[in-house]
């Protein structure tokens, strides 16, 4: 497989030689790293899956900035671009994972020290099934919701060829879509080369002359929602919503810091109350429970032009049946619509143990 890998590689750098003679291009480079590390083990309900080191493959296209819109000044000029990753968990029972990324390199140490944040989807060969697979408990479906992230140290061997080397993580999950899903994360260390095309124009860097910036406090109301399934196999998938109110203060260019309320309206919670008052009468659940949670949270948001980095942190203040802890927190990304309208697509968790992906629109006062 890594043959095949390296083979569309060198191609690719063939092709793109060739296609940057024919007519000049936006400035890219393109790279390629291998990893090799260790699974976490975050939960004791994966120990039996971790037997062998992973490693994998990452191939990468990096399309260059030089501040032509203004927040790509304010974060020193970083690249975008799309990745593939390969990865081999060492173990039969997992199975392997395609994903591709969007991802945004950030540049540090006059540009020889990169951080990589990449978020896309990705599929598993060997998903759980309760008659061929019923030991992978960290993947109930082909598709996952795939994040990763990479620090490398760039150094230049010749004109157009750097080689880096650095930490990768990576982590595997489908949000509770589909159960089971404990999940997996890979800590590993990485090594690869950089390529950038000849004879391609590279325009200067338009420079970035700091401002103050800030907004009065708006008001935002988010519908979201979506599917998901009760870690009690054999209960069904089923939809949820969530309505959200809350206040935001943006306070620089780069940041906005948030305060609101969660109203959850999760099916699924219905299902396992009913079915666990029936099947597990010794866990002491009366079947009459209430379904429904509302949480506190207070977040942040880091804007890259109409692109956003959500985070938030709540807390249930309405919790009349215990699922996983009072602590929640909320992971995603935003995009805005002119000056009100936004879509956002996040992944809502419990520590380490994932609820759901929750896809939403919001309006912005």
């Amino acid at each position: 497989m890594h043959k095949r890998i390296l083979v569309l590689f060198v191609l690719f750098l063939i092709y793109s030689s060739i296609k940057a003679q024919e007519a000049p291009k936006k400035p890219f480079d393109i790279d390629i790293n291998y990893f090799y590390g260790n699974t976490l083990n975050h939960s004791k309900d994966i120990a039996h899956l971790i037997t062998e080191h992973p490693k994998g493959l990452i191939l990468s296209y990096n399309r260059k900035t030089y501040g032509l819109n203004e927040w790509e000044r304010r974060y020193n000029y970083p690249d975008w671009g799309f990745s593939f990753v390969y990865q081999d968990f060492g173990n039969e029972i997992v199975g392997k994972n395609y994903g591709v990324y969007g991802h945004y390199n950030f540049y540090f140490l006059k540009r020889k020290l990169m951080f990589r944040i990449g978020q896309g989807i990705a599929y598993n060969t060997n998903p759980f099934d309760i008659n061929s697979n019923k030991k992978n408990n960290a993947f109930g479906s082909q598709l996952l919701s795939a994040t990763y992230l990479l620090l490398n140290y760039k150094q230049q061997l010749f004109d157009q060829l750097h080689i880096q080397g650095g930490f990768t993580i990576t982590h595997f999950s489908n949000g509770n879509v589909r159960a089971p899903n404990s999940s997996l994360n890979t800590l590993a260390a990485n090594i690869g080369l950089t390529y950038t095309l000849k004879d391609q124009e590279i325009p200067d860097y338009i420079p970035y002359k700091k401002t103050k910036y800030s907004e009065p406090i708006k008001f935002n109301f988010v519908l979201r929602g979506g599917a998901n399934e009760s870690d009690r196999l054999g209960l069904g998938q089923h939809p949820f919503f969530i309505a959200s109110i809350f206040a935001d203060k943006r306070i620089s260019n780069k940041s906005t810091l948030q305060i609101g309320v969660d109203a959850f309206f999760a099916r699924f919670l219905k299902e396992q109350i009913e079915f666990e008052a029936i099947a597990f009468p010794q866990l002491g659940t009366q079947g009459d429970e209430d379904w429904k949670r509302i949480g506190l949270f207070i977040g942040h948001e880091l804007r890259l032009g109409r692109i956003a980095f959500v985070s938030q942190l709540g807390y249930y203040v309405y919790y009349p049946y215990d699922f996983e802890g009072r602590i929640y927190e909320r992971i995603g990304l935003k995009r805005y619509f002119g000056k009100h309208f936004f879509g956002t697509v996040s992944v809502k968790a419990h520590g380490a143990k994932a609820e759901a992906v929750e896809f939403g629109i919001g309006y912005r006062l």
